[in-house]
């Protein structure tokens, strides 16, 4: 067993003397801490003061930060070749001498309301910038592999994309029909509403067609597919990214792009015209059974107004946007799915980024789309 810690000041002589000896460890913690206090002052006020180590029996952290304090960090720092002392009390000596001489850590900046309010939109700002960067940088790699995957047939995954179009496709009918009949049918009370004041009541036929036909199918369907469909995306591909399952399909030398992103974007940008048709249909159909059953518009009247009232131009501008819509709610959940990071919370957030952003992206993109069609006088 280690004997007492010791230590002993001798002054006789022409230098100063300190003598330390014994067990400098935790279990003596105390007792040092009590005998170097009166110390501590004429130790480090000592000129030449000599370091006697031969009678140390044993150092750990505790002590060894003792001695610090009492001799100083260019006194410990010195004793470092003392021949007394072990390889392994050496280390630890160096150690505890660079934690003692440590910076402390800046204090706490100050609190400004106005400031902090700039700096987090600054914050956003930037952070906003590096996800666009990175969602072009997305895109341009997703068409780079479409196009080099179209010009390979031998390379296309048609089962997956067949799988995708039913789950995206065919699995959606029934909530977009569902949706947008009775979104139908609210336009078509609106405008009966408002047009009855002017007598017109015959043009609420021309609203409901020409909203759904131009606007309100495709717009509907591409919000319900993103909230449907990007958060699937995301989800499937965020599990396959937290269980390393896609670290595994590039140590096989295949291509995450090629079996995961293309089969999905091609299978929805197949989907969603398809449904915008469905959505347009059924959106139609809910005016028209309100025509019928509260303005006295019988089915034919009603649909010949609506052939009179909408030119095909309508419906082709309409129809157009879908596949756009699908290619970025599709490579946007996409994108979500491979920037999680191994943890069910972060599968959850990027799902419900992914959906968040890609509401966000159809509608500002149908807005900038309706800004366009109407400069040009589509």
């Amino acid at each position: 067993m280690n004997a007492a810690a010791s230590i002993t000041l001798l002054d006789s002589g022409d230098a100063p003397r300190l003598c330390v000896g014994g067990a400098w460890t935790l279990a003596h913690y105390r007792a040092l801490g009590e005998r170097i206090a009166p110390l501590r002052q004429r130790v480090q006020a000592a000129a030449g003061l000599e370091l006697d180590l031969s009678a140390l029996t044993a150092l750990d952290t505790a002590g060894a930060q003792l001695l610090g304090e009492l001799i100083g960090v260019e006194r410990l720092r010195e004793q470092l070749t003392h021949p007394a002392l072990s390889h392994a009390q050496r280390v630890l000596l160096a150690t505890v001498a660079d934690a003692l001489v440590a910076p402390h850590p800046p204090p706490a900046p100050r609190q400004y309301g106005l400031a902090d309010v700039f700096a987090h939109i600054g914050e956003a700002a930037i952070h906003f910038w590096q996800h666009l960067v990175t969602l072009l940088a997305f895109i341009g790699v997703t068409l780079e592999g479409l196009v080099l995957t179209l010009l390979r047939p031998w390379c296309w995954r048609v089962t997956p994309v067949v799988a995708n179009l039913e789950q995206t496709g065919f699995d959606a009918i029934p909530i977009v029909a569902l949706l947008t009949f009775l979104v139908g049918a609210v336009v078509a009370f609106l405008g009966a509403t408002v047009l009855s004041n002017f007598g017109a009541t015959i043009y609420t036929v021309s609203l409901v067609g020409f909203a759904f036909v131009r606007e309100f199918g495709v717009l509907l369907a591409a919000i319900l597919v993103a909230g449907r469909t990007a958060s699937a995306f995301a989800a499937q591909i965020g599990s396959m990214r937290a269980n390393e399952e896609i670290d595994a399909i590039e140590v096989l030398g295949l291509n995450p792009i090629e079996l995961l992103v293309l089969p999905r974007v091609l299978a929805l940008m197949i989907a969603l015209p398809a449904l915008t048709v469905v959505a347009t249909l059924s959106g139609i159909a809910g005016g028209l059974v309100v025509c019928a059953f509260s303005l006295d518009i019988g089915p034919e009247l009603f649909l010949t107004e609506l052939n009179h009232a909408i030119a095909p131009r309508h419906f082709y501008v309409g129809i157009l946007k879908a596949p756009i819509f699908a290619f970025l709610i599709a490579v946007i959940g996409c994108l979500e799915g491979f920037q999680v990071r191994g943890s069910a919370q972060s599968v959850g957030e990027h799902t419900t980024s992914a959906v968040v952003q890609s509401i966000f992206t159809v509608i500002v993109v149908d807005a900038i789309a309706a800004i366009f069609c109407m400069e040009m006088g589509w």
